[in-house]
């Protein structure tokens, strides 16, 4: 994998493709192997680029006195869309929803358009079942390592504490195995998630930065699922009201991670705002 420094570390990405970038984010112990499914379905003519941002599932800790809190990741964020001198970037959110925050934080300046996912978003955190187990996880001395050890058993981690809210199918062992492997070989993995986990975040923050959004000037696809029970339903609808120039598509049977869920039908609608078609319900 491509690496591009940052003044917190080094940042793995991937990329495909040549054209307008489409950055494409991830979740919490999760890398950029969530979105295999669907980046073979997108369109030709788009620079696709997926850094593996440090949430758990990263290959190679950064700096020890990185700045990990919401702030120091977005700036991570910012730093690496410079890094890569990526302009009118469409941005892709999933389940982490921090990087909705660029614009409360002054630093979406080389962000175009946005393509939200079910994520993180007004006072929904810690989100659902698995946003409070992750929060007790990384409160309990090694209850990261016990929750990575858990993940890789498949009846663990379809119960609802786990991922089985986040995706309606069932996880790929190899996809989880990949996810798990980096906090498990090395500890300092483990402690750059923790020094995001445990850094001040309130409610609060969230809904004023969330808020934020109103001054997005792009155009923005909300790309809401219309099933379970972490991200609430109306968050994206409330989301697509927010934003001056946002559309609302739900996408139908699929939780969190829709693009597991329901790939067809991610690919398609995400198609259609990159190309400029209609975009349909899913």
């Amino acid at each position: 994998m491509p690496v591009v420094e940052v003044s917190a570390g080094r940042v793995h990405y991937t990329e495909r493709g040549e054209g307008p970038p489409v950055v494409l984010l991830h979740g919490l112990l999760m890398n950029h192997t969530v979105w295999d499914q669907v980046l073979g379905k997108l369109p030709g003519g788009f620079r696709y680029v997926l850094p593996d941002l440090p949430l758990g599932a990263h290959p190679e800790p950064l700096r020890a006195d990185a700045d990990l809190t919401m702030r120091g990741l977005n700036q991570l964020v910012a730093e690496f869309l410079a890094a890569l001198d990526l302009r009118d970037v469409t941005l892709v959110h999933s389940d982490w929803g921090g990087g909705l925050f660029l614009t409360a934080y002054g630093l979406d300046e080389r962000v175009a358009r946005l393509i939200v996912l079910p994520c993180e978003a007004f006072g929904n955190f810690p989100p659902g079942l698995p946003g409070k187990t992750a929060v007790l996880a990384c409160a309990v001395p090694g209850g990261i390592t016990l929750a990575l050890r858990q993940l890789r058993v498949p009846w663990l981690r379809s119960t609802p504490v786990m991922f089985g809210w986040m995706a309606r199918r069932r996880l790929d062992d190899d996809l989880v195995r990949g996810w798990t492997e980096p906090g498990l070989r090395d500890k300092r993995i483990q402690r750059d998630l923790l020094a995001y986990a445990r850094s001040h975040r309130s409610k609060a923050e969230f809904v004023a930065n969330t808020e934020a959004l109103r001054d997005f000037p792009g155009e923005a696809l909300i790309l809401w699922s219309s099933a379970g029970k972490v991200m609430p339903r109306e968050h994206g609808r409330r989301l697509a009201e927010l934003i001056p120039k946002a559309r609302l598509v739900e996408i139908d049977d699929a939780y969190v991670l829709s693009m597991l869920d329901r790939p067809d039908a991610v690919a398609a609608a995400m198609s259609a705002f990159l190309t400029g078609a209609v975009v349909e319900p899913g």
